[in-house]
């Protein structure tokens, strides 16, 4: 008889191999690895360092879908041409974005919340809102 456990989500990091596995992994890894295959990390935010606030995030391998679970949560994108506003969208419990292939992007809090985003890692960057 196979035994199938469970799995903590927000005390593992899941990933989705192309091979069709999964494979969960204990404790959080770093989203910005280089290892190969999607990643779905589910976690509380309580702050904006929760999220890296003030830092610009940007995935060139692939899109990024971002959901919030629980509570209210703001995901703005990085203008594309110089004088243009960032693009502000709102989710809000049981709502989900898909953030476009290298748009940089960034989170805010409205309140604490609970969020879950799948991506392909390979490649991630983070860069200081200060310099965008």
């Amino acid at each position: 008889m196979t035994v199938v456990p469970s799995i903590d989500l927000f005390g593992s990091s899941i990933h989705l191999h192309q091979g069709g596995e999964i494979h969960a992994e204990r404790g959080l890894r770093d989203e910005h690895s280089d290892q190969d295959g999607w990643r779905l990390t589910a976690f509380h935010a309580k702050s904006g360092a929760d999220v890296h606030a003030d830092h610009w995030e940007v995935h060139p391998e692939a899109e990024k879908m971002v959901s919030c679970l629980i509570g209210k949560i703001r995901l703005y994108l990085r203008p594309e041409r110089p004088g243009q506003e960032e693009e502000e969208i709102r989710l809000t419990a049981g709502t989900a974005t898909v953030v476009p292939r290298g748009r940089w992007h960034r989170i805010e809090l409205d309140i604490p919340s609970t969020i879950m985003a799948v991506t392909l890692p390979r490649g991630s960057r983070l860069e200081e809102r200060t310099r965008a």
